[in-house]
């Protein structure tokens, strides 16, 4: 599993970031997490407000800092 944290290095983004993490240890999940700060690549997903998150090429959240049970649900 690849999950992509989109942000330009803002406290959210950051933020989101350790949330995932989290979330990935509370559910003994294996994952590769990325963070990825170029603009271009950000877009090419089509996001345009920051942080975001994108699960195995899906974005799954985007403009707001996701709970813990939010990233729990999108990993199982």
């Amino acid at each position: 599993m690849k999950i992509e944290i989109l942000g330009t290095g803002c406290t959210k983004c950051n933020k989101t970031k350790e949330i995932v993490e989290k979330a990935l240890l509370e559910n003994g999940v294996d994952a590769e997490v990325v963070k990825v700060e170029d603009f271009d690549s950000i877009i090419s997903y089509g996001v345009m407000i920051t942080p975001a998150v994108v699960v195995d090429g899906e974005v799954k959240i985007a403009g707001r800092v996701p709970g813990v049970n939010d990233v729990k649900k999108w990993i199982s």
